[in-house]
């Protein structure tokens, strides 16, 4: 039996479902431990495309299990439509197949009204860039002891005295801060009723059911969403998400015991990529980066954003490393360098002379960083069809031999291209003792 967390390393996009998709079929359980649907896992399986925004994408192995954890927070509406489009594509979610922590929080209409309005009112300079999709303020009602947790919806009474309660203080805020319309009760109301009838089915102690498959030697793939530098805690604050996205939240966001994950894996791109607003050293504002953009498809899954891209900062990972006891590495897109004659590889950053080993705390210093690049020589060659390393350019496995050395951490996986197949396996995580 083995639990293993697979993380991102950088700004989210790292193609962390792919990855999870590769691993799951050693794993018997997938956990997504946090965030909501502001985050997107693009999967392609023999030319098919699947997205995913709040189900574990190990739910496209039909024998194993796949759990939604309490640190996740759900939009019914947006889980109900995921399950019906996988249902279209011949993908039954079913209860045996599908288990929604009961403690997990509510993204209420109220919340991306919330959302909408107060990145709306900020000036550009200061727009963090959300999604609008209410992650943000269901997260601060759950701090604030003000949420709405799914076990409501099994109590009529509770779920009726809450709602009330909440949506005369937002519809205050609405009305008298930002001058929006208020919501009306009883359509949310029996909205999320509805919601209950369909999702009360899959409800139960993810907690329980997680010591349980522990204490029957299965393997527990956790998963989880945005990247670390996305982090409340750790990232580019306030440029980040509202949740803790590094490996120590897979404990938290599922009532996992820490003592008995065996292996961390950090996904991280062959270049770096960031959405929306924050501090980003190594973006490129010239014809790499819209080469970079472009062959690498780089759209956000959840908002259809244009991703900005730069070369791979050996930082940001090195930070992501430390911040989450990473044990290996995934490499991805590495196909998407093919083609460039010199690579370029951050190492450290200048600050006014001064020479930084780490992202600083203080954000206005963070937007001054020049990144201090060591070159390495490219490789020309298509990749995409490559299925064993010592088939990749000399040139490929150098540059990854530099990232392995730099970060202090071995390759487990390397992804040659988008597909199910185009992945290299070095290392089996789950076999690591």
């Amino acid at each position: 039996m083995s639990s293993v967390v697979v993380v991102g390393t950088q700004w989210g996009d790292e193609g962390k479902g792919k990855i999870v998709d590769l691993l799951t079929r050693y794993a018997d359980y997938v956990v997504r431990f946090q965030g909501g649907n502001n985050a997107g896992h693009t999967l392609v399986v023999e030319g098919k495309k699947f997205i995913f925004h709040i189900i574990p994408s190990g739910i496209l192995y039909k024998d194993k299990k796949c759990m939604i954890g309490n640190g996740v927070i759900i939009d019914p509406a947006v889980l109900i439509s995921e399950m019906d489009k996988l249902r279209d594509q011949g993908l039954a979610v079913t209860p045996d197949r599908l288990m929604i922590s009961e403690r997990a929080h509510l993204i209420m209409p109220y919340h991306a009204s919330l959302d909408q309005a107060g990145e709306a009112a900020l000036t550009t300079e200061k727009k963090i860039g959300t999604t609008g999709r209410g992650i943000g303020p269901c997260y601060m009602d759950k701090v604030g002891r003000g949420g709405i947790r799914a076990c409501d919806l099994l109590d009529d009474v509770i779920f009726r005295e809450k709602l009330q309660t909440v949506v005369a203080e937002k519809n205050f805020l609405l009305t008298e801060k930002f001058n929006c319309a208020p919501l009306d009760f009883e359509q949310i109301y029996r909205s999320y009723k509805e919601y209950g009838e369909k999702l009360i089915p899959y409800f139960g102690n993810v907690s329980v059911e997680l010591d349980n498959a522990r204490k029957s030697n299965k393997n527990i793939l956790f998963e989880g969403a945005q990247g670390t530098h996305l982090d409340i805690d750790h990232g580019t604050y306030p440029f980040v998400t509202s949740s803790n996205t590094i490996a120590g939240n897979a404990c938290n966001g599922s009532g996992f015991g820490p003592a008995h994950i065996d292996a961390v894996v950090g996904i991280m791109k062959a270049y770096t990529t960031r959405v929306g607003a924050g501090p980003f050293p190594t973006e490129l504002f010239d014809e790499t980066g819209n080469s970079l953009q472009e062959k690498g498809h780089e759209f956000g899954a959840t908002t259809g954003r244009r991703r900005r891209c730069g070369w791979l900062d050996g930082i940001v990972v090195s930070d992501a490393t430390r911040l989450n006891g990473l044990t290996g590495l995934a490499i991805t897109k590495l196909d998407v360098l093919s083609g460039q004659k010199t690579i370029k590889f951050a190492t450290s950053y200048d600050l006014a002379g001064k020479k930084l080993m780490a992202m600083p705390s203080n954000i206005r210093q963070a937007t001054e960083l020049t990144p201090v690049y060591e070159n390495l020589e490219g490789w020309q060659e298509d990749i995409e069809k490559v299925r064993e390393y010592d088939e990749l350019p000399v040139q490929a496995q150098d540059y990854i031999k530099r990232i392995e050395d730099f970060i202090g951490i071995p390759a487990d996986i390397v992804s040659v291209g988008p597909d199910r197949v185009e992945t290299l396996l070095l290392r089996n995580p789950f076999e690591i003792q």
